[in-house]
This record gives structure tokens, C-alpha cells and sequence, in this order.
């Protein structure tokens, strides 16, 4: 029987011991890993959260330890057939010790290192063609200034790691705020770039779920009301045209193959006022725009893309919706 090991991946809160992104990820991966009989093993940073795992009725086995120390991951994929994530906080460089060393990780720590710096993402996706808004690095305050003038006001500046959720993001809207921005993002500490700030009229989500051979299925585009930075609502499909829908659902699939995800990808997308389709952004794992699968979709995307693509090449026939409770 198989091991699938799933690294648990934290912010500073989680460390701290606050709320941890992604558990409910752990949870519906865990629980589908069970139903086709996978035994899991959690890398998890904090010992004093152990008891709230949510794998205490799966087959799930819960390890302590540093995700981001090359020799802590190598005990671990020791125990494992296959790794995979549930978000994309682990360091790159220590993921690619996994695979030096022989162990198959899915997504690749070529796609975790793309896909977790935003700079470097967004980069990715504008050398392949790939509509994205105008970005640039902001190395510091000056250069905030110099894109306001290449963008306008307002404009975003954003950590290009860790952030989620709203959070490691700032809406410049003038010189006179940027001071505040800088501070609030710790700009002197992290890393950030800027971007052009987008009117849309719409928020739009797809998942995908893509093969190591490389073949893809896909779910239906959705569009996704957010309420204080968090997903409130996904209405799927999204109230667009056929269209619209199929132009929304080539720049996903392209975006996917661009960064050669194994796996579960969420991209996240800008409707603009004008009709064009952008990228915002990128996420190598299940999505909350996504969840609606569980209960809505023949083969829920958990199931797809955590657990059988990284387990094994299987490729997905039924991620049409079952139901149109909408």
C-alpha cells in the first residue's frame, strides 16, 4: 500500500501557534487518501497543534519536525513512495534535496520555486505570452515611485513570499501612503514587488488538474466573491459567456503548463472592465475556489489532483459538475 506524505507548510501565525492555513486542505486530502486506501505521514512544524490534526480518523500519521531542513525532509521521504504539498511555503532548495536524493515530489521544487516567489511567477507567466497586469520588483521606496508613474495610482505592493489571503499585500494610493506600505510589509526584510492595480468587474477561478505525462483535465471556470481578502463564494459556472469561459480556460491551461505543475493548480484571474482576461495568480495545490467539488463535481478535486495525480498517473474523466444546485 502506498505512503503519501504531505509537508505542512506554515506562515509566522502557525509557527506561533495561531490558526494554520490549509488544515481543511489536510483534512479533504486526508480523507480521500483513506478512501482509496493511501497511508499518509504529515510533516507538521508545531508540536503543540498535533492533537487538532485532521487525520486522527484517517490513515494518517503525524511527524514533527522542520520542513524547510533538508535533513529532516530526507528522514521523512525515507517513510514515503511519493510527496506532495498542500500549499507552497516550503522552501524550494530544501524540496530539491528530496529529488536529488531519488524521492518523487509532486508539484516539482522547479515549479514550488517558480511558483512561491510572485516576482519570479509572474515573470514566468509574462515570458510565456500569458496576460498578466504590469510588475516590476520594488527593491525599495523609490522604485514604488518610479512604477507609479509607469502604472498610476493606485497601485499594489506585495511581498513576493508567503502571502495569502490579502495578507502581505498593500493598495498604494498615492506617494504619501507608500512610508506606511513599506513599513507594513516590513520592506526593509522581505522581498516585494509592485504591481499595476486592476478594475475588474469580475473575480474568476479555474482548477486543474494535470498528469505527470503532462496530460490535463479541468473544472468548470467559477467566479469567486471574496469578503475581507478570504473566498466567500464561488458560483459555478461563472455567469459569463461560452466564450469568455473558453478564452479564461486556454490562459489557465497554459498557465499550468507554463510552470509544469503535477497535480492540483488553482488560477486565480481578473475580469477587466475592457473584457480581457489576466492572471493574478497561481496555486500549486487544492484551492478554495475549488471546494465546491466535494459535494458538487462526480470526483471532488481533492480526490483528482492531492491524491491520485501524485500517487500514481491517472488521469480524471469526471470533473463535470453531478448536480446544478445553482
Amino acid at each position: 500500500m502506498p505512503n503519501l506524505d504531505l509537508f505542512r507548510a506554515g506562515c509566522q501565525r502557525a509557527r506561533q501557534g495561531g490558526p494554520h492555513p490549509g488544515h481543511h486542505r489536510r483534512r479533504t486530502t486526508c480523507q480521500n487518501a483513506g478512501a482509496i486506501r493511501l497511508t499518509i505521514r504529515l510533516r507538521h512544524c508545531d508540536s503543540r497543534t498535533q492533537g487538532r490534526q485532521p487525520g486522527r480518523k484517517s490513515r494518517v500519521e503525524t511527524i514533527i519536525g522542520d520542513w524547510d531542513n533538508p535533513d529532516s525532509l530526507l528522514k521523512l521521504g525515507a517513510l514515503a513512495d511519493v510527496i506532495t504539498l498542500e500549499n507552497e511555503f516550503v522552501d524550494a532548495d530544501s524540496l530539491a534535496a528530496l529529488e536529488q536524493s531519488g524521492h518523487s515530489l509532486w508539484p516539482t521544487s522547479s515549479t514550488v520555486r517558480v511558483v512561491q516567489d510572485k516576482l519570479f511567477q509572474k515573470r514566468a507567466l509574462a515570458d510565456a505570452g500569458l496576460p498578466v497586469p504590469q510588475f516590476g520588483p520594488a527593491p525599495d521606496k523609490a522604485s514604488v515611485v518610479a512604477a507609479a508613474k509607469k502604472f498610476g495610482w493606485p497601485l499594489l505592493l506585495k511581498k513576493r513570499r508567503n502571502g495569502y489571503d490579502g495578507k502581505g499585500n498593500f493598495t498604494v494610493r498615492s506617494a504619501a501612503e507608500i512610508d506606511e506600505a513599506w513599513t507594513q510589509l516590513n520592506g526593509d526584510a522581505n522581498a516585494l514587488y509592485v504591481e499595476e492595480f486592476c478594475p475588474f468587474t469580475l473575480e474568476l477561478a479555474m482548477m486543474i488538474t494535470r498528469s505527470r505525462d503532462g496530460e490535463t483535465a479541468c473544472y468548470p471556470v467559477v467566479e469567486t466573491v471574496q469578503r475581507d481578502h478570504i473566498c466567500h463564494l464561488v458560483k459555478a459556472p461563472a455567469p459569463i459567456p461560452a466564450e469568455m469561459a473558453s478564452r479564461a480556460a486556454d490562459i489557465a491551461r497554459k498557465a499550468v503548463e507554463t510552470v509544469g505543475c503535477v497535480g492540483a493548480m488553482g488560477v486565480e484571474m481578473f475580469l477587466a472592465r475592457d473584457g480581457k482576461i489576466l492572471i493574478n495568480e497561481l496555486a500549486p495545490r487544492v484551492h478554495n475556489s475549488g471546494h465546491y467539488t466535494i459535494e458538487g463535481c462526480v470526483c471532488s478535486n481533492s480526490r483528482i489532483t492531492s491524491v491520485r495525480y501524485s500517487a500514481g498517473p491517472w488521469v480524471p474523466r469526471r470533473c463535470v459538475p453531478r448536480r446544478r444546485p445553482w
